[in-house]
């Protein structure tokens, strides 16, 4: 988990040693789930290899796809603080390797240095302002701007990339899934950014063109 970025991105040395000597590996196949809304959480991930699409569903059966984790990507990490039920379903999208840390192993090392709790208490504060914002964008944001946003998220590299390279793998469907929008909503805005050259869009997903055009429509104060 060295490399993890977002959740453990801020955590101290100590922190990052202590749940990197904690962990195991685990491996899953394309289609596996992780673990389901509800189901009691006991550990948090690091994905290694491969992908996973985080999810909640609607009780009509509608799926809400909230994020992809890939490589050094952290989920799960709720259970740091309470093993309660999970608040989302984790489906592996292709074979995976992931890493796992126990909440009860956390505990006991934090027993034995106390002033790593104060490190956990600090992540716990800037998950919690993370899902905020991701909530507020969800409700007051529209759709063009969510979009937008996603696509951005979705597509950044730490490797050099050049924007005419990233491409994105999915459908309409499955965008209006990660935006909470109508698949026709997410079209329509789709056609309109293709006719502007800032994306390229096809049956196989889409293309980003002009990154920078992007990011200027992802920005709240665009008009």
């Amino acid at each position: 988990m060295r490399t993890a970025y977002g959740f453990l991105s801020t955590a101290s040395a100590a922190l990052t040693d202590m749940l990197e000597g904690l962990a195991t590996d685990i491996k899953m196949t394309k289609g596996q789930v992780l673990f389901e809304a509800g189901d009691r959480g006991d550990a948090l991930f690091g994905v290694v290899e491969g992908a996973l699409e985080v999810s909640v569903y609607s009780e009509d059966g509608r799926k809400l796809a909230l994020d992809i984790m890939r490589p050094g990507a952290v989920l799960g990490e709720i259970t740091l603080f309470d093993p309660g039920p999970r608040t989302a379903t984790a489906t592996a999208l292709e074979p995976s390797v992931l890493r796992r840390v126990r909440h009860s192993d956390v505990l006991a090392e934090i027993s034995k240095s106390p002033e790593l709790a104060i490190d956990l208490i600090h992540l716990a504060g800037q998950r919690m302002r993370y899902m905020n914002r991701q909530l507020n964008e969800q409700v007051f944001l529209p759709v063009p701007l969510r979009l937008a946003r996603k696509i951005l998220y979705l597509t950044q590299s730490d490797a050099p990339q050049p924007p005419q390279d990233v491409r994105l793998k999915l459908s309409q469907a499955e965008l209006a899934e990660f935006v909470g929008a109508t698949r026709e909503a997410v079209s329509k805005t789709l056609s309109s950014w293709k006719k502007d050259g800032v994306i390229e869009a096809s049956r196989g997903g889409l293309k980003v063109i002009d990154r920078s055009a992007l990011e200027l429509i992802a920005d709240p104060d665009f008009v």
